[in-house]
């Protein structure tokens, strides 16, 4: 344990001072440069960002989860996200650059009005202080306490495990959000992005190692052995096509083409605290560098985010130790394949993992509020380093008030957890109508993203309330939802387009405006590799099928 305890620590001071080596130079006193870290960032480093922003413990534990219930098809939402960074890479980051804007509600406002800027940025805000933030410290706090059992080595009780776990993790991730401003957080981010595909990748092969000699080999390395028994014993959750009246957590493979490609393109497309690592591009070429090279990095991420709940699933079977719990098979699974040596390694990478996630999100948090809010409506004309100062200050009141609700999440019973998590399409994808609808259409009325706002609230919420049935039984699932909504709500934008041109015939399309902040050339190569990703997608569904090594 001492052992473990001094490589942790180790690892995560590593991380810390590469960090601040890293950005000592840079200038923090303007809002370019806290916020945007002087948009300045190359491909590599917005790349290992856009991934430790989207991974964290919840996934790494939730995804692996599911697939040990349900075999391979929730890989998909690691596989299709690199379409979703495609078109990002090519549609959105070349609009987004040349507006120069610092943030998603600030575009929304430039397309429509102040006061539909206002209306989004509050219910963004709203949305990560009360359900994004405090899940990723409490799922993050669970994680630790369940592959290190905390509670038992401090001698007390689990919620006052997950509550000193909190404020651990609140503390350390505010210091690099607070303090250090986005280039910090990047900087980490990469950093920990290194440790993590590491330390992730260890995983799956430690678990068939471990699976082979379960199933009888002799071999000193048995990696092949068990992935022969994984093939010939449990082809089945090998399948990543789910049936098409699949629940959750499975994902039917209609919605693979439908509602998860809408819910890609809200989470890589207009999720703030992923797009700030676009919009602190040096340039377009790193943008795009960076969002396809992450476009990579998420095709390889079954390996470590899907894989591990199917080879854990046959190990436990093997054993006879079989998990009830979703949450309980990858922490189990790690604490039985890991060589103690390495212990301290991983968990400083699941606690980088967990970190990047906080920080991202409370400085994206800290950034509308500053440039949204504070500087749109309460001080029009405060000076750039009242800026900083102002969201240095409203980063600690967030990170506290979050690491109070944080622990909070023990008393919910798991199906409102569900619900709260699911909560983020409620704001999600109204977002996403907003800004690519203003691009589409360019003659909409100023209260169109107002309308698609309330109109997707009642409506989603609804679904969500009422969870319909398939004609057969069982609960629809929530994809089903995102591929009929977004297409009726672009219908509704389409018609609120053509009656306002057609009453108002002498009104100009609006254009957008390039504000020269970044140089606008684009990656030679970015067609290219854009065809390879696609390649390597089709490539990984074929393989993870009935065409490959799976069995329907």
């Amino acid at each position: 344990m001492a052992f473990t305890l001094i490589t942790f620590v180790a690892f995560t001071i590593l991380v810390a001072v590469i960090s601040y080596v890293k950005t000592k130079g840079d200038d923090q006193t303007t809002a370019d440069g806290y916020f945007l870290a002087g948009r300045g960032l190359p491909g590599f480093v917005i790349a290992g960002s856009l991934l430790l922003t989207n991974l964290s413990a919840e996934q790494l534990v939730g995804t692996n989860g599911q697939t040990w219930a349900v075999g391979m098809s929730p890989m998909a939402f690691e596989v299709l996200a690199a379409t979703a960074l495609i078109v990002l890479a090519l549609w959105a980051a070349p609009r987004y650059l040349k507006s120069g804007i610092t943030t998603i509600p600030e575009l929304i406002g430039l397309r429509f009005d102040r006061s539909t800027k206002l209306w989004f940025c509050i219910a963004y805000i709203i949305l990560y202080l009360v359900v994004q933030i405090p899940v990723i410290l409490y799922s993050g706090s669970l994680v630790f306490e369940n592959i290190f059992n905390l509670s038992g080595l401090l001698g007390i009780t689990k919620f006052q495990s997950i509550c000193v776990l909190c404020i651990a993790i609140s503390v350390v991730g505010s210091i690099y959000a607070i303090f250090g401003g986005l280039k910090a957080v990047a900087v980490s981010d990469t950093v920990n992005g290194v440790g993590l595909l590491i330390g992730g990748l260890m995983i799956p092969f430690f678990a068939l190692n471990v699976l082979g000699h379960a199933a009888g080999s002799e071999s000193t390395i048995a990696i092949l052995d068990g992935w022969k028994y994984l093939v010939a014993n449990h082809a089945d959750k090998l399948n990543s096509i789910a049936p098409i009246n699949a629940e959750a957590p499975a994902v039917p493979w209609p919605t693979v083409f439908t509602g998860l490609v809408f819910l890609g393109l809200q989470s890589w497309c207009t999720h703030q605290s992923f797009i700030q690592r676009v919009l602190a591009a040096e340039n377009l070429k790193e943008a795009q560098k960076g969002a396809l090279y992450c476009a990579f990095l998420k095709i390889a991420g079954f390996m470590f985010l899907a894989l591990p709940g199917v080879i854990a699933y046959a190990l436990f079977e093997l054993q006879g130790d079989q998990v009830s719990m979703m949450d309980d098979a990858y922490p189990h699974l790690v604490t039985q394949v890991i060589p103690a040596p390495l212990m301290g390694f991983f968990a400083a990478v699941m606690f980088g993992a967990i970190l990047s996630s906080f920080n991202s999100v409370l400085n994206s948090v800290n950034t509308m509020f500053t440039m949204d809010i504070y500087h749109e409506y309460i001080n029009p004309k405060a000076s750039e380093e009242k800026l900083v100062d102002v969201g240095k200050k409203i980063g600690i009141v967030f990170a506290v008030a979050t690491t109070i609700v944080g622990p909070m999440v023990y008393f919910f019973p798991a199906g409102l957890k569900t619900f709260l998590d699911s909560f983020v399409m409620l704001i999600g994808l109204p977002v996403l109508s907003a800004v690519f609808g203003g691009f589409f259409f360019k003659y909409l009325p100023k209260y169109a993203a107002k309308v698609i706002m309330v109109f997707h609230v009642v409506v989603y919420g609804l679904f969500m309330l009422l969870a319909p049935s398939y004609p057969g039984g069982g609960t629809m699932h929530y994809l089903y939802a995102v591929a009929v909504l977004w297409p009726i709500e672009l219908i509704i934008m389409a018609i609120m387009n053509k009656r306002n041109k057609k009453a108002h015939p002498d009104m100009q399309a609006w254009e957008q405006q390039d504000v020269k902040a970044v140089d606008l050339t684009p990656w030679k190569y970015r067609k290219v590799v854009s065809i390879v990703v696609l390649i390597c997608v089709v490539a990984v569904y074929i393989f993870f099928s009935p065409l490959g090594i799976g069995v329907a």
